[in-house]
C-alpha cells in the first residue's frame, strides 16, 4: 500500500452533507462550525483584540514614521487612520465567517472558483509562515532576556555556533524553548485559544501600561522624540512619507484583513458585533503605540541612546526582577500574536491545500516544523532584501482583500450558498477549470502598478524612478483598484449562475440532514433539538439582516 494511502495518514472525516463525495475539498476542521461548537462570545472577541495589539511590532509603528521625519503627533495620526482603514476590512470580512461559519480558503472559493481559491490561499499561506518564523526570532529575544535576569552568566555563556550561522549558543538556547512553549498551543482547538487571549489581554496591558508610568514619572514626561514639534520634511517629499508610512502600517495586518473568518466562524453572537472593531482597533493600536513613542524617549534622556526595541531598552534597567516580569509580558505578547496571526491562518491554508491529510491542529505543527527549515536567524542577520521582500508582499493580500468584500457584499449581496461551498462540481465551479477569471484579471491590474516599487523594495539598487510612486501606498492603491475592476468585471460579465435569491446558511443544511458536522449519537433528544431550534432562530436572523444591509 502506498505510504499516503495508509488510513493512519488521513485525518478524520466524520459523515456530513458537506464532506459528501468531497474528500479533496474539506475534512471535520474545514466543514462549517455546528452550533454546538461555537463558543466565541463579545468578550472573546474584545480580547482577542486587545490580546493581538499588545505586541512588539505595535509598540515600534513610531520607529519608522518618525525616522523618516515626520512628530510623534503626526505619526499616531497616521497609525490611527490606517487602523480605521483596515478595522472596516477586518470587520466585513470577519462578518463572512459569522453568518456562513466556514474558514478563509473556503469562503474565497465564492469570488475565486475552487481552483482559483489556491491564489489566495498560497499567497497567505507563504506570508503566515514566514512571519511565525519571524515571530519565534523575536520570542526568542524575550526569554534571552528572561534568563539573564534570572542567571546574569546566561548572557556571556561561550559562544560554540560559528559566526556565519548568525546566531549565538545563548540565543539558540531561547530559541528552542520559544519555540517548544509554543507546541502545547498548537495542539489547542481554537474555541480553547480564547482563554489564551483573555488572560494575555489582562496581564500584558497591565505590565505595559506600568512601563508608561515609569517613563512619565522617570522622565516628566520629557526627551528628544516630544521636542521635536515639526517635521524635517515639507512639499511632496511629506505627501509621499505620509502615504508610505500609512502602507506600512496596514501591511502589517494585511494578514488579517483576510483571515478574521478564521476565528469569526466560532461566534455565537451577532454579526453586528463585528462592528466593534471599527472604533476599538485605532484606539487600542494608537494608544499602545504611544506606549512605545513615550517609552523609548524615555530610554533616550535616561540611557543616552534612542531604543525602539523594547528588548534593548529593557536591557539598560538595574533590578532583575523588572526586566524578568517586563521579557515576559512581551513573550506573552509574541506567543499571543503568533498563534492568532500567524499559525492559525497556515493551518487553515495547509488544510485546504490538504485536508485528506491535515486538519487545523497538524497544520499548526507544520508550521512549526517549516519554521526551523526557514533559519529566521540568518534571514534577520544577513538577508536583508529576502525581509524586504517579504515586507512588500503584503500589497498582494489587498486586492485579495478588496475581492472577497466586494463580492460577498456588492455583487452577491450577502448572499452565499453554503453548502455550494464545497460542491467543487457547483454553482462556484465557474468554467471548467473551476477559475473565476474577473477575480485573476482584477488581481493582476491591483498588483501591476506596486510592481517596480516591490523591485525596489527588495533591491534598492534597482533604480525604478518615479514608478515607486504607486507602491508607496500599495496597499490602498491594490485594495481600491482591484475592487473597481472585480465590481466593473462582474456587472459587465455576470456569472449568473452564482446570483442565488436568498442564502443557504449551514444551520439550514444540518437541519435537514441531522448532522452536526461531528459525532451527536451520544446527545440528549432534547439537546439536539434544543441545538436545531437555535440554529434556526440565528439562521432567521442573520439571513434577514444579510438581504436587507445593501
Amino acid at each position: 500500500m502506498p505510504m499516503f494511502e495508509r488510513p493512519h495518514l488521513k485525518v478524520e472525516q466524520p459523515k456530513s452533507a458537506f464532506a459528501e463525495g468531497n474528500a479533496r475539498w474539506t475534512n471535520k476542521d474545514l466543514d462549517p462550525v455546528p452550533p454546538n461548537q461555537r463558543k466565541w462570545g463579545v468578550t472573546s472577541f474584545i480580547a482577542y483584540w486587545i490580546s493581538d495589539a499588545f505586541n512588539a511590532a505595535t509598540w515600534q509603528f513610531a520607529a519608522s514614521i518618525i525616522a523618516v521625519g515626520l512628530t510623534w503627533r503626526e505619526s499616531l495620526g497616521i497609525i490611527a487612520l490606517a487602523f480605521f482603514i483596515i478595522s472596516i476590512v477586518i470587520a466585513a470580512n470577519g462578518a463572512i465567517g459569522v453568518i456562513h461559519h466556514a474558514p478563509f480558503p473556503v469562503l474565497a472559493r465564492a469570488s475565486w472558483g475552487f481552483w482559483g481559491s489556491y491564489i489566495a490561499i498560497i499567497s497567505r499561506a507563504i506570508l503566515a509562515v514566514f512571519w511565525f518564523a519571524i515571530q519565534t526570532m523575536n520570542g526568542a529575544n524575550t526569554i534571552r532576556v528572561m534568563l539573564g535576569a534570572i542567571w546574569p552568566s546566561f548572557l556571556t555563556l561561550p559562544n560554540s555556533i560559528p559566526e556565519s550561522q548568525g546566531i549565538a549558543t545563548n540565543t539558540m538556547v531561547s530559541f528552542f524553548l520559544f519555540w517548544l512553549i509554543q507546541i502545547p498551543f498548537l495542539y489547542m482547538h481554537p474555541n480553547n485559544l480564547r482563554w489564551l487571549f483573555m488572560v494575555k489581554s489582562v496581564v500584558v496591558p497591565v505590565a505595559w501600561i506600568a512601563i508608561l508610568i515609569w517613563a512619565f514619572v522617570a522622565t516628566e514626561g520629557k526627551g528628544q522624540i516630544f521636542s521635536k514639534e515639526r517635521a524635517t520634511i515639507e512639499g511632496s517629499a511629506y505627501s509621499w512619507a505620509f502615504l508610505s508610512s500609512l502602507t506600512s502600517v496596514l501591511g502589517n495586518y494585511a494578514t488579517l484583513s483576510v483571515n478574521q473568518a478564521d476565528f469569526s466562524r466560532y461566534s455565537r453572537v451577532s454579526v453586528r458585533y463585528q462592528l466593534l472593531y471599527v472604533p476599538l482597533l485605532p484606539l487600542v493600536f494608537t494608544f499602545i503605540s504611544f506606549i512605545g513613542i513615550v517609552a523609548s524617549s524615555a530610554g533616550a534622556l535616561l540611557y543616552g541612546t534612542l531604543q525602539w526595541d523594547p528588548m534593548a531598552l529593557i536591557a539598560n534597567w538595574p533590578s532583575r526582577a523588572a526586566r524578568f516580569f517586563a521579557a515576559f509580558s512581551f513573550a506573552l505578547a509574541a506567543l499571543g500574536v503568533n498563534i492568532s496571526a500567524n499559525s492559525l491562518s497556515a493551518a487553515n491554508d495547509l488544510t485546504a491545500l490538504f485536508p485528506r491529510y491535515v486538519n487545523i491542529r497538524r497544520g499548526q505543527l507544520l508550521c512549526a516544523v517549516f519554521c526551523w527549515a526557514l533559519v529566521p536567524w540568518k534571514i534577520l542577520a544577513s538577508a536583508g532584501t529576502f525581509l524586504n521582500f517579504m515586507a512588500a508582499y503584503a500589497v498582494f493580500l489587498g486586492p485579495i482583500a478588496g475581492i472577497m468584500v466586494f463580492d460577498f457584499w456588492w455583487i452577491h449581496q450577502g448572499r452565499y450558498d453554503t453548502l455550494a461551498l464545497y460542491q467543487p462540481q457547483g454553482i462556484y465551479r465557474y468554467n471548467r477549470w473551476g477559475v473565476n477569471w474577473r477575480a485573476v484579471v482584477a488581481f493582476l491590474v491591483g498588483v501591476a502598478p506596486n510592481l517596480p516599487g516591490f523591485i525596489n523594495g527588495i533591491n534598492p539598487k534597482v533604480n525604478v524612478g518615479v514608478g515607486v510612486h504607486p507602491y508607496q501606498f500599495g496597499w490602498i492603491l491594490g485594495f481600491v483598484a482591484t475592487s473597481l475592476v472585480y465590481v466593473g468585471l462582474e456587472t459587465v460579465f455576470p456569472p449568473r449562475e452564482t446570483m442565488i435569491e436568498k442564502a443557504v446558511l449551514p444551520d439550514e443544511i444540518y437541519a435537514e440532514t441531522g448532522y452536526a458536522g461531528d459525532e451527536i449519537e451520544g446527545l440528549s433528544i432534547e439537546r439536539q433539538q434544543s441545538g436545531e431550534e437555535e440554529g434556526r432562530s440565528e439562521k432567521r436572523g442573520i439571513k434577514s439582516w444579510a438581504e436587507r444591509i445593501l
